[in-house]
């Protein structure tokens, strides 16, 4: 029909932009589109045409076209339900998500049995960090259409960011009963898996979605980090080159790659890809230092570097190891480090100054996060520095607590079980107290725990617990915690930052590790060359904390048995 005829029959545009429609549904976008442009060509402030093409544009990946048609749609009927929740999910798609909220609320106070919007709601809410509210609203869509298999599979991710996850993997088999096919959902539910600790059924998950969508970039990188969590660290390599295949800029795959390449030892490969860990997902945002990066490219004699720490307490002081090189080399180091390590640290030998994190920095030519020193220094493993003692207790705080350590009978055990709850790892490297129940029955010895944070039921128990001293709550800084681990004979901990604290001082370490450690403390043996005076003590098998604590208990007795004790 043609120009004309269309702007003067409000009959036949509608019947144009009904064809429009059922192309979209379709997924001819192209001709749902050219259709679309046409009639707005004839009637420039036609609501149907604005807001499907707004649509048209959204589902081709141009959200930007998309929302300044919807928003002239909008404003020739700003009370379209419809409009309005296209509106919140186009906002959604640009990263827009407080505005997109706004949107979806708007819809919802026109037509609250607005199932899609109640969905995009939820998703919005997902977003932006409220899962609680987000399940609720998911609940309210599957009021309202309780076959709707998109509500239910996005409940099921609500209930992974609120940490329930069997209640996840419920809805989301509940998807799959019905629609198998589904990628997505097949790659939620190995997550669902790999977070229960059931690498296994999660690779199997994620093999499943793989072959729905065999070049699925985010179910081959979850895949490898699950291999990685089976010790199946060369498979888990390949599945994350795949990746890289697909997409070489991948900074997960990049990272998730060092990460395997360290665990085995492949210092010189690993260290430059670790350096992709400012660009994975969930990585805060650079910090900017308005000066130079150094990472080992020149030498640094007569210049001033500040080294800066980057991530726990426990890297902070693994890796200020570098700093009485650097000093050796010629430079000025400076060091900023989180402010419970700031006493301490300053003792360390080479630092011309240390300050606080967020304190006045002082003046600095280049600086260095101090996880970025390895690969700065060109560090493998037959090279890392380590020359320990590099760290030492303050002399006045070993006299606070100097007499009541000492009173304590032979050997002297200081212990911690639990490390940060808000660890990302933390369900695989801490340990129940009740676990630890063979190790109180050993005769004789003494135990201090220094373990900071007592959650729940642990609370209680030690103050229950024969020959057991607790010191954890009089633990003022680490300055305390250095003092402790410098009177007693042995710590022996889980993998937190009291292990590196007492390694870098160079007392008896003994830590406790899972299945799929940490990177650094690599596989198959039972030393350290981060820390030569460690001793580390591995599950055979994921969860088998008994066995660690079995050979604990028997590596004890032969340490009370020894002429030292």
């Amino acid at each position: 029909m043609a120009k004309a005829d269309l702007r003067a029959n409000p009959a036949a545009l509608a019947q144009t932009v009904d064809e429009a429609a059922a192309c979209y549904r379709q997924g001819r976008l192209d001709e749902a589109e050219k259709i679309c442009t046409r009639v707005l060509k004839a009637r420039p402030d036609w609501f149907d045409a604005l807001h499907l093409l707004g649509l048209v544009k959204l589902q081709s990946g141009k959200a930007g076209a998309a929302l300044g048609l919807l928003e002239a749609a909008l404003k020739l009927n700003p009370r379209s339900d419809a409009a309005l929740a296209n509106l919140g999910m186009t906002l959604a798609t640009l990263n827009r998500d407080a505005n997109a909220l706004v949107a979806l609320d708007k819809a919802l106070a026109l037509a609250p049995a607005n199932v899609e919007a109640h969905n995009n709601r939820g998703n919005v809410l997902l977003k932006l960090g409220r899962p609680a509210e987000a399940l609720a609203t998911f609940d309210q869509a599957l009021a309202l259409e309780p076959r709707f298999l998109g509500a239910r599979a996005n409940r099921g991710n609500a209930l992974v960011q609120l940490g329930r996850f069997d209640e996840a993997l419920a809805e989301y088999d509940a998807v799959l009963s019905a629609h198998p096919s589904h990628a997505e959902t097949n790659f939620n539910r190995g997550n669902a898996l790999a977070s229960l600790g059931r690498q296994q059924d999660a690779i199997a998950a994620f093999d499943r979605a793989l072959a729905l969508r065999p070049n699925y970039v985010k179910a081959l990188i979850n895949r490898g980090i699950a291999l990685q969590a089976c010790n199946r660290f060369q498979e888990a390599l390949t599945s994350l080159r795949q990746v890289l295949a697909l997409d070489k800029d991948s900074a997960d795959a990049h990272h998730n790659e060092a990460l395997a390449l360290l665990t085995l030892g492949d210092y010189r490969r690993g260290l430059e890809q670790y350096e992709w860990r400012w660009q994975r997902t969930g990585m805060p945002p650079r910090r900017k230092f308005g000066k130079p990066l150094w990472l080992g490219e020149y030498p640094l004699a007569r210049k001033t570097i500040l080294l800066h720490a980057e991530q726990g307490l426990g890297d902070t002081i693994q890796f200020v190891r570098y700093a009485p090189l650097l000093a050796r080399s010629g430079a000025k180091v400076v060091l900023e480090v989180q402010p419970e390590l700031k006493g301490l640290l300053a003792r360390v030998e080479g630092i011309a100054s240390t300050v606080a994190r967020g304190e006045q920095l002082p003046d600095y030519d280049v600086h260095c996060p101090v996880g970025s020193l390895p690969h700065a220094l060109r560090t493998d493993v037959a090279t890392i520095p380590a020359e320990i003692p590099y760290l030492s207790a303050d002399a006045k705080r070993i006299a606070k607590w100097r007499e009541r350590i000492e009173a304590l009978p032979l050997p002297r055990i200081a212990l911690a079980w639990a490390g940060s709850s808000g660890h990302a790892n933390d369900r695989n490297r801490s340990i129940a107290w009740s676990r630890l129940a063979p190790l109180f029955a050993l005769e004789p010895a003494s135990f201090v725990s220094i373990q900071r944070d007592l959650c729940g039921d642990d609370a209680e128990l030690p103050a229950r617990t024969p020959r057991l001293t607790h010191v954890g709550d009089e633990l003022e800084d680490f300055e305390d915690s250095a003092a402790v681990a410098a009177l007693v004979d042995v710590v022996i901990s889980v993998d937190t930052s009291v292990v590196h604290l007492a390694g870098a001082m160079g007392r008896p370490t003994w830590i406790l590790l899972p299945f799929c450690p940490d990177w650094r403390w690599m596989l198959d043996r039972d030393d350290s060359p981060w820390y030569p005076t460690a001793r580390l003590f591995r599950q055979s098998k994921p969860g088998d904390w008994d066995s660690v604590i079995g050979r604990v208990c028997e590596a004890l007795s032969e340490f009370s048995a020894s002429p030292a004790c």
